[in-house]
């Protein structure tokens, strides 16, 4: 389990999953989110929330349980802001580095 702090004071604070990063990974919802200036805005977390109610809408039929998971825990949870949203991405991508680092071999 992960943490995120959700505003400049760190007093709040956003709980993620291994699975909510696999989440975000499975649906590539990072991809293209940022604009090229790297400046994360309302707009940014507005978009990403706007592409998931999209995925979720579009594949009614197709177990989404994952994605609702991470709507309700992370994506639309309360303290979720532009300043959370740039820690998330932070996470998602030390995360992906992480997966990419092949697994030193013992003897």
């Amino acid at each position: 389990m992960y943490q995120i702090q959700a505003n400049h004071s760190g007093t709040r604070f956003i709980d993620v999953s291994e699975t909510h990063l696999q989440t975000i990974h499975k649906y590539a919802l990072f991809t293209g989110l940022v604009p090229s200036n790297g400046i994360v805005t309302e707009t940014t977390l507005e978009t990403l929330k706007h592409n998931v109610k999209s995925i979720i809408l579009n594949n009614a039929i197709d177990d989404n349980r994952d994605l609702c998971d991470l709507c309700f825990n992370v994506l639309y949870h309360n303290n979720m802001k532009v300043f959370a949203l740039k820690e998330l991405i932070m996470l998602y991508i030390g995360w992906q580095d992480n997966q990419k680092e092949p697994q030193s071999a013992t003897l």
